[in-house]
């Protein structure tokens, strides 16, 4: 087999379509067919079946492409090694996040990634309400802790974690002394809000619609985490949060109570499809292999 064989065959099987393979790969669909039924002749098996919509991995191809992936992380991180001699530089990994990110994991996988690369240099970078994703889209940053809802069409992602979310409220609210809340009973209590992320995105952090049908009040306006936390202070306005943000953010003038009726926040790794920078698969596996210890 020959690596750029494998290269083929992997984009084939993420895209499950000859021509948008070939798109993704800036060759021609011919080329690219004529090269994965050179890879079936020489291994003696059927890897994919062809039909109208596009391809399906056979029992053989799901084999092979769960070890091209091992293999090509192999060849980029050989050559990493020996660009490092050529370049002088050990290298940077931009990371882009929001507020706490994904709390102590994300911590804990970057960690676990500096030990194996104490030579790279990783960038935080942090943005507000969900701009990561334009970042990413932008290639200011190499890879992004992404909060859901995000469109994340065109990209690669690996679920995280997920997080319950919480209403922050002044301290001296008459629900601060609660334990936990449902929507409904902090149905006439103000949310702050932000035109800094999509509709969509401020909708679902809000609960808009609330189960009865009606909309959240709106309390005052923020553009990032400390306008938020201020406005909560004060009273002008609550906000819905995920938990690490009440370890994160913790101030004596707040307290946050966990909202025990609406869907968690669940949190991505997102990066670009067939991104050839070694180190983003390195941390890409660092994360997935955090993920499965928990």
């Amino acid at each position: 087999m020959e690596i750029r064989e494998l290269r083929y065959f992997v984009a084939v099987c993420r895209e499950r379509h000859f021509g948008r393979a070939a798109e993704a790969l800036y060759i021609s669909q011919p080329s690219l067919s004529h090269a994965i039924k050179k890879l079936e002749t020489r291994l003696g098996v059927r890897l994919l079946d062809r039909h109208a919509r596009g391809v399906d991995l056979t029992p053989a191809g799901a084999d092979l492409l769960a070890e091209a992936h091992k293999v090509l992380l192999a060849v980029d991180r050989a050559a990493a090694a020996v660009g490092k001699h050529r370049t002088g530089k050990a290298g940077t990994l931009r990371l882009g996040f929001q507020a706490s990110g994904a709390g102590a994991l994300l911590t804990e996988i970057r960690a676990a990634f500096q030990r194996d690369h104490p030579e790279v240099t990783v960038v935080p970078r942090r943005y507000d309400w969900g701009q990561e994703v334009d970042a990413l889209r932008a290639r200011e940053i190499d890879i992004a802790v992404v909060w859901q809802p995000q469109d994340l069409h065109g990209l690669e992602s690996l679920p995280l974690t997920t997080e319950d979310r919480y209403l922050g409220l002044p301290a001296a609210h008459p629900l601060a002394t609660r334990t936990s809340l449902s929507i409904m009973d902090a149905k006439e209590v103000p949310l702050t809000w932000t035109r800094q992320a999509p509709p969509a995105w401020v909708s679902w952090w809000a609960v808009n619609p609330r189960p009865d049908g009606s909309h959240p009040v709106c309390g005052a306006e923020n553009r990032n985490v400390e306008e938020q936390l201020e406005n909560v202070a004060s009273g002008a306005g609550a906000a819905i949060s995920p938990a690490s943000m009440t370890t994160y953010y913790s101030r004596p003038d707040i307290r946050w109570v966990r909202l025990h009726d609406v869907e968690p926040l669940r949190i991505d790794l997102a990066w670009h499809p067939g991104e050839r920078d070694p180190l983003v698969a390195e941390f890409v596996e660092a994360a997935r292999a955090g993920c499965s210890t928990r």
